[in-house]
Order: C-alpha cells, then structure tokens, then sequence
C-alpha cells in the first residue's frame, strides 16, 4: 500500500503551485529511475516513494491546456488585468479553465507504477473521488460519456441543463502524474462566463457550483477533509506526515 503526504496549501498563487507541481514530479520520477538502476546492480532494499497530494485554492487565473484553443478565452489581455485574472498555458490535457477562491483544487502527484498502470482508470477514479464526496452531501454526481469531469443530470422538462461541478485535467510522464481536479465549492461563477469552460459551448450544459445546488454557503474547510477520505478510499493509500525539515514551498528561483 503506497505512503502519500498530504499537503494543505491555502490560497496561492497558479505559477508557484505549478513550479512546486514540477519539482515534485522530478523528484518521483528520478527516485523511481534510481531504484531501477540499484535494483539492475542487484540491491534489494529501495526507498520507497513519496506520493503527494496537494490541496490549494488559487487566485484568479485561467489555464489553457496543450490541446485547447486561444479562442476559448474571450477576454483580451488589457481586459484580463482589468479583471484581476492572470492567463497561464500549461502541459496538462483538456482546454481553458477557471481556478479561483472558492474552488478547491487538488493535485496528486503519484507514481503509477505504485498504483495501477491505467490512464482510463486513474482519470475515472479522480471522478469517484468527487462522486463520493457529493453523495455525501446529498447529491447525485455523474460521469458524461463525452466529457471528463463531475456533472449533475439536467432536467429538460424544467429547461435546466448538465451542470459540471468539478474539472479534471491531468498529464503524465513515466507514469507519474501532475495537475488534477478542480471542484466548484463557491467560486465566483461570474469568471467562467469570460471562457469557453473546458472548450464545451453547447447550451444544455453550464457550470454549477456545490453552494448553489445545496442552496447554502459551503466553505473550502468543510468539504477538504471529505474529499481526502475519499482520495485514501479510492486509491487505497496510507496518509502519512511530512518528515521534518521539508519545505515544500520555496521561491521560483531557488
């Protein structure tokens, strides 16, 4: 069974938390590179590796993804600053995407050799994550055959469209992953409107949030703990702390 460090970031910015993605993931790939160079010079006790799962809640910004379109994004850049959201491309699948406060967004950074070696699944499973923790909640998440992500039913009799509740994007490399899930707590919906979100402009489809479907204030502090028990259940891991003396976050130019 895999150890994990679990990290709760706060509020952060997009470029730091993306830089601390990268290191990570280079750190997993050459510890795994590394074993499999002792273990060819016949040593059998390895260090083990250590998976991350980061949770943080970002300022404003849009990402766009290696396969989407500049077209999606319909601000210019004199309008993003006047916004007050910040534009970053990224290596992650998918197209253009909100992050911003209110939304939680969570980050494994995991060696799938150590897990299971199927793309299909580790995506499906970030869904089921995001399932349980509506279910726990009172509502009914679903995948979409088309799409990534978490969506509630709509309901054409009431002229209410699929509602997506939570973004999912990843990227892979040697079988360890970066990026992740954002999961609409209670961002400010306003932003999504300045974007095709996830390049999807069909009109059966918008974008929801849990505060609105559950007709209350959730915060971040409520719903974190819930989708981490359901991270361990899902991908079946022991949580384990940090060792000491570790600093995660550090300067871009360290």
């Amino acid at each position: 069974m895999p150890d994990v460090f679990i990290h709760h970031l706060g509020r952060m910015a997009y470029q730091p938390a993306w830089d601390l993605q990268r290191r990570l993931h280079a750190t997993l790939v050459e510890r795994k590179l590394d074993n499999r160079r002792r273990l060819q010079a016949g040593e059998t006790e390895l260090p083990g590796q250590q998976h991350r799962l980061l949770f943080v809640e970002h300022d404003p910004v849009y990402t766009l993804g290696k396969s989407g379109s500049q077209e999606h994004l319909l601000l210019s850049a004199e309008q993003l600053v006047a916004e007050g959201i910040t534009f970053v491309r990224i290596n992650r699948g998918g197209d253009i995407t909100y992050h911003g406060p209110g939304q939680l967004v969570v980050y494994p950074i995991f060696d799938l050799d150590e897990f299971f070696n199927d793309v299909h699944r580790y995506v499906r499973s970030l869904e089921e994550v995001i399932i349980r923790t509506l279910a726990d909640f009172g509502l009914m998440g679903e995948r979409d055959p088309g799409y990534t992500g978490v969506w509630l039913a709509g309901d054409p009799a009431r002229r209410r469209p699929k509602r997506k509740i939570c973004a999912i994007g990843v990227h892979l490399s040697r079988w360890t992953t970066m990026h992740g899930l954002a999961f609409n707590v209670r961002p400010n919906l306003a932003h999504f409107n300045h974007i095709v979100p996830c390049g999807i402009a069909d009109r059966d489809r918008s974008v929801t949030s849990l505060s609105i479907e559950l007709r209350r204030p959730v915060e971040l502090e409520e719903v974190i703990p819930v989708v981490e028990r359901h991270f361990r259940e899902v991908f079946d891991f022991v949580p384990t702390t940090e060792p000491a003396g570790r600093i995660l976050v550090v300067e871009p130019n360290e």
